[in-house]
């Protein structure tokens, strides 16, 4: 079990043990934005652990992230970050607290997590951590890129801001999809936006994990 901090064992965060998958990426960041004391556990996906029956039971999914929070156990991370905004209200906020802008991140959220399937196979995260070679992409990645910059060019704020005029979850969700394509790839102000993101402490917080 590898610790966040030593002060509070109530939380507890499962999470892939190569710090790869781009949803527990989410829960890390938003335990971290809101100051939380948590435990981070990790699961060999590889080796099936996600599959072990006990954690089959509390996760019922079968995925990381999964959220131990006491006795409740949650996981898929939209509902997490909701669960965590919900259960800490008085904690920093990671998803805009005006209605409309609130509907809008769960909008992008939901769109991120379903959409640019072909772009995700092509370039997974590894790439984006350098552990592979962001190779020229084919037909149907190229056009969900184009996809992809279209919808950040449309929401990202020209002042090279944050989506909702304050930071959110979805700023670091959004980062790590662009950071999916080469500053080649990128127009200039995506690029820059992207990059800001990724130096955000949380963010580095979890690339610090990383094995090697």
């Amino acid at each position: 079990m590898l610790r966040f901090r030593r002060d509070n064992d109530m939380l507890q965060l499962h999470v892939d043990q190569d710090f790869l998958s781009p949803y527990a990426m989410a829960a890390f960041v938003a335990l971290s934005e809101k100051g939380l004391p948590f435990d981070v556990c990790v699961r060999d996906l590889g080796g099936g652990e996600q599959f072990e029956s006990a954690y089959r039971r509390q996760s019922l999914t079968s995925r990381v992230p999964m959220l131990r929070h006491g006795d409740f156990c949650l996981s898929e991370s939209s509902a997490i970050i909701e669960y965590l905004e919900e259960a800490y209200p008085d904690t920093v906020r990671v998803l805009p607290c005006d209605l409309r802008q609130r509907a809008r991140a769960r909008q992008l959220q939901a769109w991120l997590r379903s959409d640019l399937l072909s772009l995700r196979d092509e370039r997974s995260t590894e790439v984006v951590y350098g552990l592979q070679p962001a190779l020229p992409l084919g037909d149907a990645a190229r056009a969900a890129a184009h996809k992809l910059i279209a919808l950040a060019e449309e929401v990202a704020p020209a002042d090279g801001g944050d989506l909702f005029g304050a930071w959110s979850v979805v700023d670091a969700e959004l980062a790590l999809l662009l950071k999916r394509l080469t500053a080649a790839e990128l127009p200039p102000r995506l690029a820059v936006y992207a990059e800001r993101q990724w130096q955000r402490p949380s963010l580095a917080a979890w690339r610090a994990r990383q094995p090697g």
